[in-house]
C-alpha cells in the first residue's frame, strides 16, 4: 500500500479542497528514478524524501497532521487522539494496493463517548485496476467503479477494513511536542516491535554519545554497557536516564528512522532541525535516498525551516510551500514557482521567491521599542 494523493475539507484552519499529492508529477531523470523517486507500479512513482516548508505559523504542521490522520485510518482503520476537532471533517484518500488505485472519501464525527475518537460517515470506496498507460489519468473520476455491500463495522472503525484487512504501521509520526519520560519508553517499544538489532542501538547511540564504547544486551531489559572506559550493567530505565534528555529524544527518532527503514514504512517529522544538528538531518535525507539502505520503499516526510536542506532534494514537486492568510494553503515547487533547477533552492528562499522570509519590518520595529 502506498498514499498517493489526500484532499481535505473543514481540517483545522486549513482552505477546502487542501491537497497533497504524493506521485511524482515532473520529468522523471534516471538520476531522479536512482535516489528521490520509487516505483510502486510500472511507470507509478512517489517520492523518497517530502519536505513542506514556510513561516512560523504557516501551516506546516497543519500539512502534516493531515497526512498522519490518513495513515492512521490505512493503518489502524481509526482515528483517536488526535491534535484536532474532527467533526465536519471531510477526507477524500487515494492510496495504490496490489495492482489496483482505491479513492475513499468519507466525513468524520466526534465519538459522543468520552474519549478523543472520530466516527466515519458517509463512506464510499471507489476502485480501478492500475495500468501504466493510464498513468496520467490516476485521480480521473470517469474511470472508477464503487465497492458496495461492504457489511457492517462500529461507526468508530473505517471502512477501508475491508480493503486492506489487516492493521499494519503505514507511518509513525514524529512531533515536535515533547514526550518526557515517555520517550524512554517508546524508544523500547519499538525497539521491539520492530525487531531492531542491538548493533544498530549501540551504533546510534555512539552517534549521540562518543564516550560509549559498546553496548551488549543482556536479556529483556538489562545490558552491559561500556562508556568513558568502564564497564557497567544497567536496567533499561537506568540505561537511558544517564544519557541527557536531547540524546535519548534523538534517540528514539533515529530508531524510528531505522525501523522506517527495515519494515518499509514512511517516516512523519515536525520541524526536523528541532530535533537534530543539521548534519544528522542530512545523513537521514541521504540513508532515504540510498536504496541499498530504503530497500523497502520508506518515505521521509518532514517539514522544516532549515532550507538549505532543500539543496539535498534534486527534484521540485515533491517540495510544498506552507502559508497562512485567512486559511492555511499549500503552493507545490514545481507547479506554482519557476525556479531555474540549476539555482540553489535555499538562495531562492533566502532571496523571498517563495514569499516565505520573515518580517524585516516588524523585526526592526521590535528592536525600535525596545529601544525605549
Amino acid at each position: 500500500m502506498k498514499l498517493l494523493r489526500v484532499k481535505a475539507k473543514h481540517f483545522k484552519n486549513c482552505a477546502n479542497d487542501f491537497i497533497i499529492d504524493l506521485a511524482a508529477k515532473s520529468r522523471k531523470t534516471a538520476e531522479d528514478k536512482e535516489y528521490e523517486l520509487q516505483e510502486i507500479a510500472p511507470d507509478l512513482h512517489v517520492y523518497n524524501i517530502m519536505a513542506f516548508i514556510g513561516k512560523n505559523a504557516s501551516g506546516k504542521t497543519s500539512a502534516i497532521e493531515l497526512l498522519d490522520a490518513c495513515y492512521s485510518i490505512l493503518g489502524e482503520f481509526r482515528l483517536e487522539e488526535k491534535h484536532f476537532a474532527y467533526e465536519g471533517i471531510e477526507l477524500e484518500i487515494i492510496f495504490y494496493n496490489e495492482g489496483n488505485i482505491y479513492k475513499y472519501e468519507v466525513q468524520l464525527g466526534a465519538d459522543s463517548l468520552p474519549g478523543n475518537k472520530a466516527v466515519f460517515k458517509n463512506e464510499h470506496i471507489f476502485w480501478k485496476p492500475y495500468y501504466k498507460t493510464n498513468v496520467k489519468e490516476i485521480y480521473d473520476m470517469e474511470s472508477f467503479m464503487e465497492l458496495t455491500d461492504l457489511g457492517d463495522l462500529p461507526e468508530d472503525t473505517s471502512n477501508i477494513f475491508f480493503v486492506l484487512k489487516k492493521k499494519q504501521t503505514r507511518a509513525i509520526y514524529f512531533d515536535s511536542f515533547e514526550n518526557g519520560a515517555d520517550t524512554y519508553q517508546l524508544m523500547f517499544k519499538a525497539l521491539k516491535n520492530y525487531d531492531i538489532d542491538i548493533a544498530v542501538l549501540a551504533n546510534i547511540m555512539r552517534i549521540f554519545d562518543d564516550n560509549i564504547e559498546s553496548l551488549q544486551k543482556l536479556d529483556g531489559h538489562n545490558y552491559r554497557l561500556v562508556f568513558n572506559g568502564e564497564e557497567k550493567n544497567l536496567s533499561d530505565t537506568q540505561l537511558v536516564y544517564m544519557l541527557s534528555s536531547g540524546t535519548t529524544k534523538g534517540l528514539l527518532l533515529y530508531t524510528l528512522m531505522a525501523a522506517s527503514l527495515k519494515e518499509g514504512f514512511d517516516l512523519l517529522i515536525d520541524e526536523v532541525e528541532n530535533h537534530f544538528h543539521k548534519t544528522l538531518v542530512e545523513n537521514m535525507i541521504s540513508l532515504y535516498k540510498d536504496k541499498n539502505v530504503n530497500r523497502h520503499n520508506a518515505t521521509l516526510i518532514f517539514t522544516t525551516h532549515y532550507c538549505e536542506v532543500l539543496d539535498q532534494m534534486g527534484r521540485q514537486d515533491n517540495i510544498w510551500i506552507c502559508k497562512s492568510g485567512k486559511h492555511v494553503s499549500l503552493s507545490n515547487m514545481y507547479v506554482d514557482y519557476q525556479i531555474r533547477p540549476e539555482l540553489l533552492k535555499s538562495r531562492q528562499y533566502y532571496n523571498n521567491a517563495f514569499q516565505t522570509a520573515v518580517n524585516y519590518e516588524e523585526l526592526m520595529g521590535l528592536k525600535r521599542k525596545l529601544r525605549k
